[in-house]
């Protein structure tokens, strides 16, 4: 049975068969930073604490916050498993719909869990959590909205993802005292491979995720390359600006298949199909894997593609499904 999450790429070739899938069921960039050759040191020694700080250095300018409160860990993922395990179960309310591990990894460290349609409808939990620009819709939310949820709640977790390309959205900036930022680095630099995220929170809740990690939790060539990408901000500015680009290219493609645009983020687009079932099936004649969800039957999410010849790709493919030549 195929499991709800994208990046399943593995489940559709077996489905499917071939080899020369174009995967756009994630919101990872295409286009991604290349590393150089990396420092022998990088593979042979353990990491060290020295290759940790300059990362964090490197990355608390980039999110525009304290190095004392950016901590790298193993991917987004290792936060999300590990936040609702060292915190005291209790209400949480997650915003709907949304990154479902969020709500699956707090239910098994025993939290009680209610989806939240608005953000009005989290006031008073214990926990709330926010996707913010929110997958798979794109909805976005203001820093000050964020921050006055985070008074009429008893922490506040609001996950960055897909916001590197938005840094106006980041409540990193300025965090209140009981706020969580998360962020991934593989998605806007296009390393989801090197398992990288960072959470950006007050000092003593990070050395409580530190201890839980244990150490060495993050790779040095993870801490190698990172701190070089971050910090290359020309291409940082290239990829945003191909990628608003990009959005709206395969927007106009997805509208002159029939679909309407319901919503995504720089990284990623959801249309409104007529059946996505049969959307995410015609797609996949043509080796192209598409992003759907349990709850909708008209949803279809696509990521980026990031060359001439993948677009040439999407665009055959989606020329197809409207029955007409590209």
């Amino acid at each position: 049975m195929q499991r709800d999450h994208g990046g399943n790429l593995d489940w559709a070739q077996a489905h499917w068969g071939g080899d020369d899938w174009i995967d756009l069921s994630t919101g990872i960039n295409r286009r991604p930073w290349v590393p150089g050759v990396l420092s022998t040191e990088a593979f042979r020694a353990l990491p060290t604490g020295t290759a940790e700080s300059r990362l964090i250095s490197v990355a608390a300018e980039w999110f525009g916050c304290p190095a004392d409160m950016v901590l790298p860990m193993a991917g987004a993922s290792a936060p999300i498993q590990a936040l609702p395990r060292i915190l005291t179960p209790g209400h949480a309310a997650v915003l709907a719909p949304s990154y479902n591990e969020h709500a699956a990894s707090l239910k098994a460290a025993g939290w009680r869990v209610t989806d939240a349609p608005t953000l009005a409808r989290m006031e008073g939990a214990d926990l709330a959590v926010v996707v913010n620009p929110n997958n798979p819709d794109g909805r976005e939310f203001p820093p000050a909205t964020l921050r006055a949820l985070a008074a009429r709640t008893g922490r506040l977790i609001v996950d960055e993802s897909f916001a590197d390309p938005r840094p106006d959205l980041s409540l990193a900036h300025d965090l209140p005292a009981n706020a969580v930022v998360l962020r991934s680095f593989g998605k806007f630099w296009g390393l989801a491979g090197l398992r990288l995220g960072f959470v950006i929170a007050a000092p003593a809740l990070l050395a409580r995720l530190r201890e839980f990690s244990g150490p060495w939790s993050v790779s040095g060539p993870a801490l190698e390359i990172a701190t070089l990408a971050m910090a290359d901000r020309e291409w940082a500015a290239d990829t945003v600006t191909y990628h608003a680009e990009a959005a709206n290219r395969l927007d106009m493609l997805a509208m002159g298949a029939g679909w309407s645009v319901a919503g995504g983020t720089h990284l990623f687009r959801l249309f409104d199909t007529p059946d996505a079932a049969a959307a995410q099936n015609a797609l996949a004649r043509h080796r192209i894997w598409s992003r759907r969800f349990p709850y909708s039957d008209r949803w279809l999410r696509l990521g980026l593609p990031g060359t001439r010849a993948e677009w040439d790709r999407v665009a055959t493919a989606l020329a197809a499904i409207r029955g007409v030549a590209p």
